[in-house]
């Protein structure tokens, strides 16, 4: 057993005294009261509605409302807007522009459910404005992103969670990650991860957008184009906005997967794979140019469709990160979830089930060690509600399940996935400097040029 998981279980030993034992499988505990907390201002920041695809935003949002008074809405598209408002009675104080909300309203909590290319402006300038911040998945665009929102982070003292759930409120990733860290699946232990795939469709017609949706506030700091149905409410499948399923589901598979297997390690430092874009993506393509707004491609879904990219760790593990993951010759075939594999054992689990013989063999005293032990990932609270888990750190202001060093170290993974696809060669990656070695091109994919959106809205 590695010394990092050695440690971790130490950890677990030391504090399972104090933590409360479930004895049954899957591990469900209560959350707190929303009586033992002050009611805090509560305003968010793109709600979803009916006109979109992804309603993200309006969900969190009423799920934070349950712990703190809503007082304002903000959404560049008016209808959802309305729509929202609606279901708190109307009373809300309603807004497009979230800079002038945060600047009247001085909201005490902001939720985040915006198109992703928004995510880091607005939770920036958030924390700037006193707020703790609860971010929807995935957070960053870009690796520089990532540190950029690191830093603000550590500059306000803020408490800031993101929203991937699978940390706390998706109760069988919690058990797998606890199985691998206490050694049940034994040594050497990799990772199969599959995301499924992304679509390839396009070009789209552009048209007008509708008078009460604010496109040019939409597209804020990604390069300008014009309105199109699928662009707005297919956004995960543009770079421009977004980074495919590396970045929807990797963001939870892929972080899942390097909590399990390298909790000690700083992030992968070998990167290689194969994939495919979507035809309107032109094999040459200069994606520095393209992602800085300085080229343009047809207007069509450009995230990659299929791909197969294996992480290397120092600590000698893999994670393999897959559009659909099959082995014929073991008789595995699985389109989302993660397998982890040892010398002692396999596990496969997803968000309907964790399943394999490790599992199958666990007796009750096993489960209660387990479950004490998830407390101890949990960082001493009880796991079954992410929104809870925001709110209960705001209380003590602790660090949340899903603060932003973890989340800025799996995203950053997620676009080193990305970036060996553009590529199209192993990348060598140094994770304490955050830069590439030796590789002048990939590391311009680091970061990306933003439209001035000072004046926008």
């Amino acid at each position: 057993m590695s010394t990092t998981r050695r440690q971790f279980i130490k950890t677990a030993a030391a504090g399972s005294a104090a933590a409360a034992t479930v004895s049954g499988l899957p591990f469900e505990a209560p959350v707190i009261a929303q009586d033992t907390l002050p009611k805090l201002r509560l305003a968010s920041i793109g709600v979803g509605g009916s006109r979109g695809r992804y309603n993200r935003g309006g969900q969190i949002a009423r799920e934070a409302a349950k712990f703190a008074e809503m007082i304002a809405v903000c959404d560049v598209d008016d209808r959802h807007t309305e729509e929202f408002n609606q279901t708190f009675g109307g009373k809300l104080a309603k807004y497009r522009d979230y800079r002038e909300m945060l600047e009247k309203e001085k909201p005490q909590v902001v939720t985040i459910g915006t198109p992703d290319h928004w995510h880091v402006p607005i939770a920036i300038a958030a924390l700037r404005s006193g707020a703790d911040v609860y971010c929807e998945k995935p957070l960053t665009l870009t690796i520089d992103e990532g540190k950029q929102i690191r830093a603000v982070v550590e500059e306000t003292g803020r408490v800031f969670q993101v929203g991937t759930q699978q940390r706390s409120s998706k109760s069988l990733f919690l058990m797998a990650i606890a199985m691998v860290h206490t050694g049940r699946l034994g040594e050497n232990v990799n990772a199969y991860v599959a995301i499924g795939g992304a679509p390839g469709d396009g070009p789209f017609e552009t048209t007008d957008a509708p008078d009460d949706l604010d496109w040019n506030l939409w597209v804020g700091p990604a390069p300008d184009a014009e309105y199109c149905e699928e662009r707005r409410k297919m956004f995960r499948w543009y770079f421009e906005y977004s980074g495919g399923k590396m970045t929807d589901w990797g963001a939870h598979h892929i972080d899942i997967a390097q909590w399990a297997l390298a909790p000690g390690e700083d992030g992968p430092t070998r990167i290689k794979g194969t994939g495919q874009f979507p035809k309107s993506v032109p094999s040459d393509l200069d994606w520095a140019a393209f992602l800085d707004g300085d080229i343009s491609l047809p207007n069509a879904f450009n995230t990659a469709t299929k791909f197969s990219i294996d992480l290397k760790y120092d600590n000698g593990s893999l994670i393999s990160v897959n559009d659909h993951y099959k082995r014929e010759a073991d008789n595995v075939d699985f389109p989302n979830g993660i397998l982890f594999e040892g010398d002692k054992g396999r596990i496969f689990v997803n968000r309907g089930k964790l399943e394999g013989s490790p599992v199958n063999s666990l007796t009750d005293s096993d489960k209660a060690e387990l479950n004490d032990y998830i407390v101890e990932l949990c960082k001493g609270k009880k796991p079954g509600s992410h929104m809870g888990n925001f709110f209960e750190c705001i209380g003590d202001r602790g660090k949340p399940i899903s603060d932003v060093w973890s989340h800025h170290r799996t995203m950053t993974s997620c676009h080193l996935c990305n970036i060996a696809l553009m590529t199209g060669r192993e990348l060598t990656w140094d994770p304490k400097q955050e830069v590439f070695v030796g590789d002048d091109d990939a590391n311009k994919l680091l970061g990306r040029k933003s439209r001035d959106f000072s004046t926008v809205g």
